[in-house]
């Protein structure tokens, strides 16, 4: 989607406590003396750390993301979007989404009838599904 010039933002969900916040930094230590938001900003990159009272859900993260085309998420499967699984079958027996919840499958093999399917590599087809469909 890139190399079609599109703008877009990757939201990935971690179901664990992640850490981008190291000790002894700068922003580490405004964290601990009780900063509830902390901003790291340079001419290439922001950052914007926040210590929210309970996990944000995908709509309320989504209002955070401005000026994108596109926005692809990883995790977030039991949300109401619009939903692509990758599924390997030497990695799980059957994928976690039904039918009815998915616009396509990225699979090494055949799964649901009538269902797009992508191969793993087959990163030009999708994108142009993902263009004729959204864009």
């Amino acid at each position: 989607m890139k190399r079609r010039e599109y703008k877009l933002a990757v939201i990935k969900h971690d179901a664990h406590n992640f850490d981008i916040d190291h000790p002894g930094k700068d922003t580490w230590q405004h964290s601990q003396a009780g900063a509830d938001v902390v901003c790291i900003s340079s001419p290439k990159k922001m950052a914007l750390i926040q210590q929210p009272p309970q996990e944000l859900t995908l709509p309320e993260i989504l209002t955070y993301i401005k000026n994108v085309d596109i926005i692809f998420t990883e995790g977030y499967k039991y949300e109401g979007y619009n939903k692509i699984e990758v599924f390997r079958k030497t990695v799980y027996a059957k994928p976690v989404c039904p039918q009815d919840q998915l616009i396509a499958i990225v699979s090494d093999d055949a799964i649901y009838e009538g269902l797009p399917r992508f191969g793993l590599s087959e990163q030009t087809a999708m994108a142009d599904f993902l263009i004729k469909k959204f864009m």
